[in-house]
C-alpha cells in the first residue's frame, strides 16, 4: 500500500494484521478517508478465502483511535445531514459486526468515542496493560450521544447501568474496570497485541470464545425483564436532572436512546441513535461545546513553540495545597521539582501529600507500583535554595503578599541562574509589581494555577510589556506538558480569570446586604449552570483570599463607580476564612449535607431574609461577570474572545453549554445584554454599565 495510506496490511500466519496509522497527525480519528480504507478492507478480508480473518492495531504511541474528526461537522448544517453521518458510520460497523470472520481489535492507549464504538462492533477486544490506556465514550462532553451504535452496543456488552455511568458522565475506563466489565477480552502488554491477536482470531475461528457475562446476579435480575429495566431508566433520568438541572439535553437523550432498543430491539436502535444524534448535533448546547472543544484544540498548540527552551528542573516553592499540586502534575511529565519550603518537614509534608496521592492511582489501578515510585523518585525536598542554578524555571506558589514576593524574585535571581524563569503564582498581584525591583524582569511572568491543581484543567499565563517572548514559550509548553489548557493574557490586577470573579463575588455580597438567602444564591446559579454557587464559592476559596482580591481591585471597579463590599474584609476581621478554618457561610462540622451558618447573617442585616427572584439573581451575577469579560478585551488584558471563554469556563466555571461569556453575548445577541445592563444600571448602579466594545458590537458578534 501507498505510504499515504492510512492502513499498512501484512499477513502472520493467514491472519491479516492491520496496522493503523493516519499519516502526519498525532492520533488517529475516525472520518471519511478512514472509513474509506476500512470498506475497501473488508472488502479484502470477504474474497480472501486465503485470510483466516483480522487483527486492526495502531500505529500510534499512546493512541488507538482518538474518536471521530469533528472536523467533519463543519460541512454539515441540519439534523438530516449529521443523521446520515452517524448511518454511515453505522453501516461500516454493521459490515465489520457481521463478518464471517474474526475481527479482532488491540487497544493500547487513548480509545475514546467511535474508536470504542468500533471495538464494540468486533467481535474480540484486546486491551493493553499499559497506563496510557483508557477507554471512553466523551461524546455527552460535546452535548451529543455516541452515534455510531455505543447507545445500543455497550449496554448489551457490560449491562444497562454500568454503561450508562460511562455513558452520561463521559468518564474513561481504565484497564482493570475493562477487565471487570468484561468489555476486554483478554488483557495483555502492549508488546503482545499482535502475536495475542493472531491467537485470537485462530481461536474465534474454530468457534472456541463465547463472550462472559460479568454483571453481578442482581444486575442480570434487574435488567433482564422490562420492570427492572423501566426502574433503572427512571433512577437514570432523576440522578441526571438533579446534575445538569435540565440545562444539557444529550443525557435524557442518551436514556432515551438505551432505552429504545431495548424496546424496540437492536436494528431499531440503531436508526433511533442516529435520528437523536442528528437532533443533538443542531442544539445551541452541542455547538457551544463544539466549540468549545476546537478552541480548547488550539489551545494546545503554542503559537511560539520555536523560541521555547528546554526545561528538565522545575523549582516550586511552598509545599502547600498549590505548590504540592502543581509539584504532582509536573512529575506526571516526568520533570524533575525541587520543591522547597521554609523547612524541610513542610516540604517533607508535601511530598507526604503528593505520594498519598499517587498510592490512590495505584490502588484504582491508574498506575502501577512501578510507575509511581518512578514519579515518587522526580520530587526533591528542601529547605535550601541548593542547587538552583540548575533549575530552568521557579513557581512560586507562596501567600499573597507582594514584599514577600519581590524578597523571592531576588532571592531566586540570587541563587539561579541568568536564564532561570521566575513564574508567579498569583491569583491577583499585578505581575509587573512582582517583577518592579527585579534584576531580569525580562525572565518574570505569571502561571496561575487553579484549586485543585490536579483537576483544575486552565493554566493562565500572564505576560508583562517587559516578559521576553522566549519565556512565555517555555512557560506555554510546560503548562501544555502538565496537561494544562493554556490561555496567555495581559497583566493587570487580578488579570482576567480574577478579574472577572471579583466583580461576581462582590454581586453575591451585595445582595446578601441586600437580604438575600445564602441558599438561594446558591441554587440560582447552579440552575443556571455554574457547578458551584457563588456564596459556596467564598468558602472553597476562602473569604480571606476573597478579601484580598477585593482589596487589590476595588480601585479599579470603584473609578468606574462601581458599588463594592466591604463585608469580605469584616468576615476576615471576626475569623470567618471560609472552609479551611471551618468557619465560613456554611457549617463543616458533623453530617455531610452542608447546612448554612445563619449566624453569619448578623454581617448582613439579621436572619429575616427577603426572597428575591430567581432570574434576577441570575441576571446579576452572571451579567456583571459577562460584561467584566468585555473590559478585558477592551483594555486588551484578553488577546481574542475565545481565551475569554475558555477562561471563564475552565478556570471559573461558567457554563459550558453556554459556551463562555462571549459566546453567551452571541447567543443571547449583543443589543439583548446591552439592554439587560442599562436596565439593571438603572436599577442598581453604574457597576452595571454596558462596555464601550459591548455597546460597539450591538449589531454584530463577538465570533465573526
Amino acid at each position: 500500500m501507498s505510504s499515504q495510506k492510512i492502513f499498512q496490511i501484512e499477513t502472520i500466519e493467514d491472519v491479516a494484521v492491520i496496522t493503523m496509522d493516519t499519516p502526519g497527525e498525532k492520533v488517529n480519528k475516525l472520518n471519511e478517508a478512514l472509513i474509506d480504507e476500512i470498506s475497501d478492507i473488508l472488502d479484502r478480508l470477504e474474497s480472501d478465502d486465503s485470510l483466516k480473518g483480522a487483527v486492526l492495531v495502531s500505529g500510534k504511541e499512546g493512541n488507538f483511535i482518538a474518536g471521530a474528526d469533528i472536523e467533519m461537522f463543519k460541512t454539515r448544517e441540519t439534523a438530516e445531514e449529521l443523521s446520515e453521518l452517524s448511518w454511515t458510520g453505522h453501516e461500516i460497523l454493521l459490515r465489520i459486526e457481521n463478518l464471517k470472520k474474526p475481527f479482532v481489535v488491540g487497544i493500547n492507549g487513548s480509545c475514546m468515542g467511535g474508536g470504542t464504538e468500533l471495538a464494540l462492533a468486533s467481535h474480540y477486544r484486546i486491551v493493553s496493560d499499559d497506563g496510557s490506556t483508557k477507554i471512553g465514550l466523551p461524546e455527552v462532553q460535546l452535548g451529543l450521544l455516541p452515534g455510531m451504535g455505543g447507545t445500543q452496543r455497550f449496554p448489551r456488552l457490560i449491562g444497562i447501568q454500568k454503561s450508562l455511568t460511562y455513558m452520561l458522565t463521559g468518564k474513561n475506563m481504565y484497564t482493570h474496570q475493562a477487565r471487570k466489565t468484561g468489555f476486554a477480552s483478554e488483557v495483555v502488554h502492549k508488546h503482545a497485541l499482535v502475536k495475542a491477536g493472531v491467537t485470537a482470531v485462530k481461536k474465534l475461528s474454530k468457534g472456541k470464545f463465547k463472550q462472559p457475562d460479568k454483571r453481578s446476579f442482581f444486575e442480570k435480575l434487574l435488567e433482564g425483564n422490562p420492570l427492572g429495566r423501566k426502574i433503572i431508566f427512571s433512577q437514570a433520568r432523576k440522578q441526571t436532572l438533579s446534575r445538569t438541572k435540565g440545562n444539557y439535553p444529550a443525557p435524557p437523550k442518551i436514556i432515551d436512546s438505551v432505552e429504545y432498543g431495548f424496546k424496540n430491539g437492536f436494528k431499531k436502535g440503531l436508526k433511533n441513535e442516529s435520528r437523536l444524534f442528528g437532533e443533538l448535533a443542531v442544539t445551541p448546547e452541542s455547538r457551544a461545546l463544539v466549540q468549545l472543544f476546537f478552541a480548547m484544540n488550539d489551545a494546545k498548540k503554542n503559537p511560539l513553540k520555536d523560541q521555547a527552551k528546554d526545561v528538565e528542573r522545575i523549582g516550586v516553592l511552598g509545599a502547600g495545597l498549590m505548590g504540592s499540586g502543581i509539584t504532582e502534575v509536573s512529575i506526571d511529565h516526568g520533570y524533575h521539582v525541587w520543591l522547597k519550603d521554609q523547612s524541610i518537614e513542610n516540604a517533607a509534608k508535601g511530598e507526604a501529600d503528593i505520594l498519598k496521592n499517587l498510592d490512590k492511582k495505584v490502588s484504582k489501578h491508574i498506575l502501577s507500583s512501578f510507575e509511581r515510585d518512578e514519579k515518587a523518585s522526580l520530587i526533591h525536598p528542601t529547605e535550601t535554595y541548593d542547587g538552583f542554578k540548575q533549575i530552568d524555571l521557579v513557581i512560586e506558589a507562596v501567600f499573597e503578599d507582594l514584599d514577600l514576593k519581590q524578597s523571592i524574585v531576588k532571592e531566586v535571581e540570587k541563587n539561579g541562574s541568568e536564564d532561570t524563569i521566575f513564574a508567579s503564582n498569583t491569583s491577583s498581584l499585578p505581575i509587573s509589581d512582582i517583577a518592579a525591583k527585579a534584576d531580569r524582569p525580562e525572565n518574570i511572568i505569571g502561571m496561575h494555577y487553579f484549586s485543585p491543581v490536579q483537576k483544575m484543567p486552565l493554566l493562565e499565563i500572564i505576560k508583562t510589556e517587559k516578559t521576553a517572548d522566549w519565556v512565555t514559550a517555555t512557560a506555554y509548553e510546560v503548562g501544555l506538558n502538565q496537561g494544562k489548557t493554556v490561555i496567555v493574557v495581559n497583566d493587570g490586577p487580578g488579570f482576567y480569570t480574577t478579574r472577572i470573579l471579583a466583580p461576581f463575588m462582590n454581586e453575591a455580597l451585595l445582595l446578601l446586604e441586600e437580604g438575600a438567602d445564602i441558599e438561594d444564591l446558591d441554587k440560582a446559579m447552579k440552575q443556571f449552570g455554574f457547578p458551584v454557587g457563588p456564596v459556596a464559592l467564598f468558602d472553597e476559596v476562602g473569604i480571606d483570599v476573597g478579601a484580598h482580591v477585593a482589596e487589590v481591585l476595588s480601585d479599579k471597579f470603584e473609578s468606574r463607580g462601581a458599588k463594592t463590599s466591604k463585608k469580605a474584609k469584616e468576615l476576615v476581621d471576626a475569623g470567618y476564612k471560609g472552609r479551611k478554618n471551618k468557619k465560613g457561610f456554611y457549617k463543616y462540622e458533623g453530617g455531610s449535607k452542608k447546612e448554612v451558618n445563619s449566624k453569619i447573617y448578623e454581617f448582613f442585616g439579621g436572619q429575616n431574609r427577603k426572597s428575591f427572584a430567581e432570574k434576577e439573581i441570575q441576571q446579576r451575577l452572571a451579567l456583571v461577570m459577562v460584561n467584566e469579560a468585555v473590559h478585558c478585551l477592551q483594555e486588551g488584558i484578553l488577546e481574542s474572545p475565545s481565551d475569554g471563554d475558555l477562561g471563564a469556563i475552565m478556570g471559573l466555571g461558567f457554563p459550558p453549554f453556554l459556551g463562555g461569556p462571549f459566546r453567551y453575548i452571541d447567543r443571547e445577541s449583543p443589543e439583548k445584554i446591552v439592554e439587560q445592563l442599562k436596565n439593571l444600571q438603572n436599577e442598581h448602579g453604574d457597576r452595571f454599565k454596558p462596555a464601550k466594545l459591548l455597546m460597539e458590537k450591538k449589531v454584530s458578534s463577538f465570533h465573526e
